[in-house]
């Protein structure tokens, strides 16, 4: 990131997206903040527009490639969040800003077998040549992560960075069930936006990658194991459309601790502008030292 670019907060990100929006000529005025995590997300008031503003420029390659993962993916038939027909990517206030179709007016999601079914067609794709695909490595993604974090007493740093070490090794020793292939690299329904007609298309194309097809199916097998997020019923129609239950494989204790490192990394990089998530992070560090149990964990 640029040394002279603020860190990406509310303020900063409506100024990008104030200044992306005028250059196509929509209006800004009045956009609702969705969140703020690796992107700030706002909901245009007076267009069905999604709009996703990056920390910098450095993800002008990324974004571009999402772009094209969302047209490859929308000729393949599998439902996906479309581009807006405008040149872009846009650079606005040292960031980039990409804009997207919203099919509803609010946020709502879809199904945990919605989800199932999307990721075994998803899964079952060739990649084409001309689209290129980073190799999936969720440890080098927590390693970043961490490094960039601040703010972070110097003990939980080196907490974090070695049980990042102590995971990489674990997961370099894994064998996997499933055959490599395209993954999504974030998939849980929160990335599954539903629509008017109350299909779901999937969202958040920014961790696409190629790996281990299990990777795509930890996160709605944790919500459910460790959290209580969803329902043993939620979680078993999602095993059942996609045709594999991961809670029964040998690799999913490790995915699941790596998951949770970077999803505990995600939290702390906004969580010194958020008193709310601030106490989330401060539990869920204290929940990784001492191994207890994790029902109370909220979702952000």
């Amino acid at each position: 990131m640029n040394a002279t670019l603020a860190p990406l907060d509310h303020r900063n990100g409506r100024a990008a997206l104030v200044e992306a929006c005028l250059s196509v000529g929509l209006d800004p005025a009045g956009a609702e903040l969705v969140r703020i995590g690796e992107n700030a997300v706002f909901r245009l008031r007076r267009d069905p527009i999604v709009a996703r503003v990056a920390r910098s420029e450095a993800r002008l390659p990324d974004t571009k490639r999402e772009i094209a993962i969302s047209r490859w993916l929308d000729t393949e038939g599998i439902p996906v969040i479309r581009a807006l027909q405008v040149p872009q990517p846009i650079l606005a206030q040292g960031r980039v800003v990409v804009l997207w179709e919203s099919a509803a007016d609010t946020q709502t999601y879809g199904t945990t077998a919605q989800l199932g079914e999307i990721l075994r067609r998803l899964h079952s794709l060739t990649l084409p040549a001309e689209l290129s695909m980073p190799p999936l490595d969720p440890v080098i993604s927590a390693r970043r992560r961490i490094a960039r974090l601040t703010g972070l007493t110097e003990d939980d740093r080196f907490f974090l960075r070695a049980r990042c070490t102590e995971l990489g090794s674990a997961y370099q020793a894994l064998t996997f069930e499933l055959p490599s292939g395209v993954v999504h690299g974030d998939a849980n329904v929160g990335n599954l936006l539903r629509g008017r007609d109350r299909q779901a298309v999937l969202a958040d194309l920014d961790g696409f990658g190629y790996g281990p097809r299990e990777w795509d199916l930890v996160l709605t097998a944790m919500y459910y194991e460790r959290y209580g997020w969803h329902s043993r019923e939620e979680y078993q129609k999602f095993a059942e459309a996609y045709g594999y239950d991961l809670l029964q494989a040998d690799c999913y204790r490790t995915l699941a601790n790596l998951r949770e490192l970077i999803m505990v990394a995600w939290l702390a990089q906004n969580a010194f502008h958020d008193p709310k998530a601030m106490n989330e992070l401060t539990k869920r560090l204290a929940t990784l030292r001492t191994g207890t149990g994790r029902r109370d964990w909220q979702p952000f």
